[in-house]
């Protein structure tokens, strides 16, 4: 095994494991990229550091300057790890109403966190827009740079390799890709190497079933972090996924919770999304197809909120 010269090193490459028990007898093969061993526990590593490299390379971000950005959560523990290892100081603008597991890692990590109320509790279009508002603010003073993710098209990039890891993995068999939409870096960074290796490759967009405003519904209040932003991100194209697929919060935190005890999978409520989806497709697709998916981040970040409160001995 190399010897890497700092944590950087340590992102990507992570597994991509066959599902067994909560697969239906007459599904597709679903296969899941186990996203949660990154550094902080989150594909967003990938896109932090894409993100911070950019703004080095280009003059933006100057030496021991300062990173703002707005995020629920994991995008600010990516961004801490990057900061912490290039020497830049990190401000947070996060809620109340994301993980608590997420907030004090993003402390813990060297970030300096503004929180936002939420009115009713949850995730709205209104408290995202607040938090924007208020990222722009400290992103106009001095030698600071505003990572901006929702904007940022580095963060496509910087989720490339997952797409070829999952292609170099599967041995070229994959037939379906499935993942849920925050920024749509991910969606669209991932499909890019997917789609050249095969055309034919069927894309599925995940969203809330609360807040489906990319199937054309309207924004609504919802609890599955990272995703539904309860409208549509800069960085979406419509063109891309083949379909979309709402799921319901309900869904999403039973289904993590089956993954955890079932599978020995422990993730958050947007992976238990993109089960559900990935599930949906497979029947459709039927047992002689092969789907990826992304298990987003590590059950880790989610252990104070009520996807997993009831599992407390």
């Amino acid at each position: 095994m190399e010897i890497g010269a700092n944590m950087l090193t340590a992102i990507g490459r992570t597994p991509l494991v066959r599902l067994q028990r909560v697969v239906p007898a007459d599904c597709a093969t679903i296969l899941v990229k186990v996203e949660g061993h990154n550094p902080t526990g989150s594909m967003k590593d990938r896109m932090a550091q894409a993100m911070i490299a950019a703004a080095e390379a280009d003059g933006r971000l100057p030496p021991g300057g300062t990173v703002v950005e707005y995020t629920g959560g994991s995008t600010g523990a990516a961004l801490a790890l990057v900061c912490a290892v290039r020497g830049y100081r990190l401000r947070i603008v996060s809620s109340a109403v994301f993980s608590e597991d997420k907030l004090i890692q993003m402390a813990a990590l060297g970030a300096e966190l503004t929180l936002i109320p939420s009115a009713n509790g949850q995730i709205t279009k209104q408290l995202i827009h607040d938090m924007i508002d208020t990222a722009a603010e400290f992103g106009r003073r001095p030698d600071t740079y505003w990572t901006d993710q929702l904007t940022n098209t580095a963060g496509i990039a910087g989720y490339h390799s997952m797409g070829e890891e999952i292609w170099a993995q599967t041995a070229g068999r994959v037939d379906g890709f499935v993942q849920a939409v925050g920024t749509a870096a991910s969606l669209r960074g991932a499909t890019t190497p997917l789609r050249q290796h095969n055309p034919r490759l069927r894309v599925v967009a995940v969203e809330p079933a609360e807040s489906a405003v990319l199937s054309g519904g309207n924004p609504g209040a919802h609890l599955i972090e990272g995703i539904g932003i309860g409208y549509e991100p800069p960085m979406w194209d419509p063109d891309l996924p083949d379909e979309i697929i709402p799921v319901p919060t309900a869904d999403a935190e039973a289904m993590a919770r089956r993954l955890a005890k079932e599978e020995a999978l422990f993730t958050g409520t947007s992976s238990g999304a993109n089960i559900v989806a990935a599930i949906e497709l497979g029947r459709r697709l039927g047992p002689d197809a092969t789907i990826a998916t992304i298990a987003v981040d590590s059950g880790l970040k989610y252990l104070s909120t009520t996807v997993f409160r009831a599992s407390r001995p």
